[in-house]
């Protein structure tokens, strides 16, 4: 059977910008190229599940205007089903500029648009989570949007992993929910945890923040990966050594990874193995539309 995962989150048109830095207060930098891309968080996750091998259900909005083509035709060429992408009238399809310098580093700004307006009421639905293993969520939509379908899926027996980018406080609701947190070094401090700036200190970052939530997966961008589970114990993995492209949608297409091996019953230490090798894969490759 394939594993089943339901994507709750943004989508997002994204214009993509090459530069050779990204410009300081009132600078103005000249580029190399630009080009658009399908994105945003729960986007991005959703088609990163697929290609790991799972059967993806997404619920999500677009704006009645001609950024939404991108949107869902990337979603159903993926064959993921969109049956839950609501079109909202008089509001723009959520998008974002971003600008990815020399390193392959990048910084964006994001509109939400259409993604603040994802209808809670349609998580009451049952046919909604049959045969559904795992839930991801992100801090692109609203809060109520994530606690309403992680309350869902608790009561469906769904497993809960949350993105928490972009950063913002969790409620207690919402944490008691959750099964999975991943969170990068600067979200782990935002959450409580002392600064990251080594496998050492992302390990003890995950182990302090697992007293709260059952998983805690810390990534520590060139240096790796490291977790803490209540049951299981914690660990860590050192990034591989890949030619850098770009890190835009990386962690993405870690924990899209990461949710399949989990749906299909890896245990968590080579679950996360090999979504460190899917993200490495990713970083080395250009993800330009042709």
């Amino acid at each position: 059977m394939t594993p089943g995962i339901i994507v709750v989150g943004s989508l997002h048109h994204d214009l993509m910008v090459e530069a050779p830095h990204r410009p300081r207060k009132g600078e103005t930098v000249t580029g190399q190229a630009w080009y658009p891309k399908f994105g945003g968080k729960g986007g991005n996750q959703a088609i990163a599940a697929v290609k790991a091998g799972a059967q993806v259900r997404f619920v999500g909005a677009v704006g009645a205007d001609d950024f939404a083509d991108l949107m869902l035709s990337s979603l159903q060429v993926a064959g993921i089903l969109t049956d839950h992408v609501a079109t909202i009238p008089n509001c723009g399809t959520g998008m974002s500029v971003a600008i990815i310098d020399a390193e392959g580093d990048y910084g964006a700004v994001i509109v939400s648009g259409a993604n603040l307006h994802i209808d809670t009421a349609q998580f009451g639905a049952q046919a909604l989570w049959q045969g559904m293993q795992v839930l991801i969520l992100q801090n692109e939509v609203p809060e109520a949007v994530n606690l309403a379908a992680a309350q869902a899926a608790r009561d469906h027996g769904v497993q809960v992993c949350i993105n928490a980018a972009p950063w913002r406080a969790l409620p207690p609701s919402l944490i008691a929910c959750i099964d999975i947190a991943v969170v990068n070094a600067l979200e782990a401090e935002d959450m409580g945890a002392r600064p990251v700036t080594d496998l050492a200190s992302a390990r003890s970052a995950a182990l302090a923040l697992s007293k709260g939530i059952p998983t805690v997966i810390v990534t520590a961008g060139a240096a790796g990966v490291a977790w803490a589970d209540q049951v299981s114990g914690s660990g860590a993995l050192q990034s591989l050594p890949v030619s850098v492209v770009s890190t835009h949608g990386a962690g993405d297409m870690f924990i899209g990874t990461l949710c399949y091996e989990l749906a299909k019953g890896r245990a968590l230490p080579m679950a996360i193995a090999q979504a460190n090798e899917a993200a490495a894969k990713h970083i080395s490759t250009s993800h330009k539309l042709s």
